[in-house]
């Protein structure tokens, strides 16, 4: 059996899209599908810092900077 890795895309109706090669024949073919693990796709660490920071950044007392403090960058020093 040969194998040709294709890349397709699940609509909203679980169907798969792909778009074949020449040459490949009309008939049934196996398919392997990868799906993304969350990790992978880049959202369980930004949702997992945002719940773990969430009280953190509601405390007022964290505030502890304003406008008013520093220097702007181009001050003279």
């Amino acid at each position: 059996m040969k194998a040709i890795e294709l890349f397709g895309n699940v609509d909203d109706q679980r169907r798969l899209q792909a778009q074949v090669p020449e040459g490949v024949p009309a008939g049934p073919v196996r398919v392997v599908v990868y799906v993304p693990e969350e990790d992978d796709a880049g959202v369980s660490w930004p949702r997992g810092l945002a719940a773990e920071w969430a009280d953190d950044l509601r405390d007022p007392r964290q505030d502890t900077y304003t406008l008013e403090d520093g220097q702007p960058l181009d001050a003279p020093r």
